[in-house]
């Protein structure tokens, strides 16, 4: 799910750390990341794992990457550069509601099995995915903030699109309550 991952991460982390200057670049890349690395895996392997939701969907990759960003970048501009990546992540987790899924989330604590996709086979795994309307409402739900939040940057301004390419930031400002 591409829409909803990047789009509720970016909703949540917006609101939640109320920080106009995080880099969404780094954020949006961290709630992609596990499935653009377990999923072309396990559906090439599906027979043997049963599963798209692998080693990055589990708390133990999310942690090694806030630890290495933490052990690797100094207080201020590295840190806040990296550590979206990392809150991107573990967002990631919790969109997913991967405490359903605790091999998976637990994963090597709880055992190397992973939880099962409950499939027989990838295309049927895939089928099942993309018949579900309960993926493209969260599709939907997702595209809809991102598009409210590009038209409250601006984003159609040639600045505003360089700023973001650039910084990883938008001029959209968080209302404050």
């Amino acid at each position: 799910m591409l829409f909803w991952h990047a789009g509720a991460t970016v909703a949540i982390t917006r609101y939640a750390f109320r920080d106009d200057r995080m880099d969404l670049r780094f954020l949006v890349l961290g709630a992609l990341l596990p499935d653009l690395v377990d999923t072309p895996i396990g559906l090439a392997f599906y027979g043997a794992l049963g599963s798209v939701r692998l080693v990055a969907h589990s708390l133990l990759a999310a942690g090694l990457v806030m630890t290495i960003v933490v052990l690797r970048t100094r207080r201020g501009r590295p840190r806040k550069r990296w550590m979206p990546l990392a809150i991107g992540m573990l967002l990631h987790l919790f969109l997913d509601a991967m405490w359903s899924d605790p091999e998976t989330l637990w994963w090597p604590f709880l055992g190397l099995e992973f939880s099962p996709a409950g499939q027989a086979t990838a295309g049927a795994y895939l089928t099942s995915i993309l018949s579900d309307w309960r993926m493209w409402a969260l599709e939907a739900i997702g595209l809809l903030y991102l598009v409210v939040l590009a038209r409250r940057a601006h984003l159609e301004r040639p600045e505003a699109r360089t700023q973001l390419l650039a910084m990883g930031t938008v001029d959209a400002p968080i209302e404050r309550r």
